[in-house]
């Protein structure tokens, strides 16, 4: 579980992790980021930050029909583009709603425990540890 979000209250809703998260995955906006940034009712109610934990029995890849997310050794799943249909069971399985949806290519973007999120956030709301 490489990405933590350290401290929410310090989010701001600039949505940069999010951009950050998209740039990776060579998509465009944030509808395809990894990362879910949500209001909890207005600004002054402050906003709430959804990343992959790295489930080690992930949900997502229970769902998948044609076994195109393979279960990574320390949590997690990574993506076989040419197994996957784009049925988006995966998208519906996440419990973290922290599966983007890349619409150029109809196909899950999972989250890759890269850490761009947490490096991009000037706020230092999240904290990125390699396992």
């Amino acid at each position: 579980m490489p990405v933590l979000v350290k401290d929410a209250n310090k989010c701001v809703g600039c949505l940069i992790c999010m951009f950050a998260c998209g740039r990776v995955h060579l998509a465009v906006g944030v509808e395809s980021s990894c990362i879910k940034v949500r209001s909890q009712g207005g600004i002054s109610r402050g906003f709430t930050v959804f990343v992959c934990r790295g489930c080690e029995d992930p949900p997502c890849a229970r769902a998948c029909p044609e076994d195109a997310l393979i279960v990574r050794k320390n949590g997690g799943v990574l993506l076989n583009e040419a197994k996957c249909t784009g049925c988006g069971y995966c998208v519906k399985a996440c419990i973290l709603d922290a599966i983007g949806w890349n619409s150029n290519t109809n196909k899950p973007v999972i989250c890759i425990q890269c850490g761009e999120c947490a490096k991009s956030c000037p706020y230092k709301v999240m904290e990125f540890k390699r396992l």
